[in-house]
This record gives C-alpha cells, sequence and structure tokens, in this order.
C-alpha cells in the first residue's frame, strides 16, 4: 500500500514513517510532483485537515479509481493529512487553529502564550492532532491528544514550534528539553499517529 502524506516537512515525513506497519509505504507531496499551496480556511482543526488531504485526494485520484498511476507509474492507494493545534484552557481554547500564526513566528507565538497566561493560575492547555486518511473516496478521521501546562519561561532548543513552552502531563520538563525519542512517543502527533496505524491494519486485514 502506497500512501500520500499531504507534507513536505522532514520532521513529520520520518515520524510518519518509523512508526508505519509493514506493506505500507509513505510518499511526501514533493515525491508525487505537487508543489501547490494548499489554503488552510477551515474553523476546526478536523475541516483544515480534510480540506489538505482532499485537495491532494484530488491531486491524484481520476474519479475512477482509488489507485491512480503518476507520470512514472507509481501507484497511490490514499492520502492523509494532519492539522494540529494548540488549545489553552483560560483562553477558551486559544489559539486552536490559528495555532502556527498566532503571532506571525514561532518564536513569538511562544511569547504570547507567556504574555497571556501572566499572572494567570490556570496554565492548563492540551495539544490536538487530527489526521484525515481518504481511501476509495472514504473519509476517515482519527485524532491524538497530550495534556500539559504551558511554561512561565522556555526552556530546552529541541523540537520546534511551542516545544520550549510545553511541559506534558507527568513530566517536569518542556518537549523543549525531553529527548526526542521520548517527545516522540508520547506527543499529540505520535498518539494521531498510532490511531492511524491501528485504521490501517484494519484495513490490510480486511
Amino acid at each position: 500500500m502506497k500512501l500520500v502524506f499531504a507534507s513536505n516537512n522532514a520532521h513529520k515525513l520520518s515520524e510518519v514513517r518509523a512508526m508505519m506497519p509493514a506493506g505500507v509505504e509513505v510518499l511526501s507531496l514533493h515525491e508525487i510532483g505537487f508543489e501547490a499551496e494548499i489554503e488552510e480556511t477551515g474553523k476546526t482543526l478536523e475541516e483544515n485537515s480534510l480540506i489538505k488531504a482532499k485537495a491532494v485526494w484530488d491531486f491524484i485520484n481520476d474519479g475512477m479509481s482509488a489507485a491512480k498511476p503518476l507520470n512514472d507509474g507509481l501507484m497511490v492507494n490514499g492520502v492523509f493529512a494532519d492539522d494540529t493545534g494548540l488549545e489553552i484552557d483560560a483562553l477558551n481554547g486559544e489559539p486552536g487553529v490559528y495555532t502556527a500564526r498566532w503571532a506571525g513566528s514561532p518564536a513569538a507565538n511562544r511569547q504570547k502564550a507567556i504574555r497571556e497566561l501572566e499572572g494567570k493560575e490556570d496554565r492548563g492547555c492540551r495539544f490536538r492532532t487530527v489526521i484525515t486518511l481518504i481511501r476509495g473516496g472514504k473519509v476517515q478521521q482519527v485524532e491524538g491528544i497530550v495534556r500539559g501546562r504551558i511554561a512561565e519561561q522556555e526552556f530546552g532548543e529541541g523540537g520546534f514550534g511551542y516545544d520550549p513552552v510545553f511541559i506534558p502531563e507527568g513530566y517536569d520538563k518542556t518537549f523543549g528539553e525531553l529527548p526526542a525519542e521520548l517527545k516522540n512517543h508520547i506527543s499529540h502527533r505520535a498518539r494521531a499517529i498510532q490511531e492511524l496505524v491501528r485504521v490501517l491494519n484494519d484495513g490490510l486485514m480486511e
């Protein structure tokens, strides 16, 4: 089975490929020749994930077959896409769908999170990843969630995005400080991928 992951992010691709079951090959957008920018106009993570998956599905699918050969004869069986949001309790779930562009840059986003919670006792939050899978025209969605809290300042230089300010539940260090292997095991994206793998395994056994 060959699936396209609607991303060219090397970090994400590596993480996803490492968790895929035997018999499933994951291709990047670059590998199928998809170069268009996908406009994420959804108001929820579910909507944005679906928008991305459907854009790539429409690119590879001729409307008659779930497995369309591309220019080099490669057969593609399906597409999946993810969208992730940080949902802060004291901010009524913000930034949510606007997580990546909340303040304009990763560094500015982290500082805004710290600033918005200044003086607040409740620093609880959760990271949530939604993955949309399209195979044979059938749409399935899974999610992964990890709860935690926002640190009062940045710690660590690992990871990316909000990692230096997010302390996962059960730990006293941020994702930016924890070893990548551990973070990739307990993260929201890892948990969503685990759910995706469960769905794929069910499909392989059918």
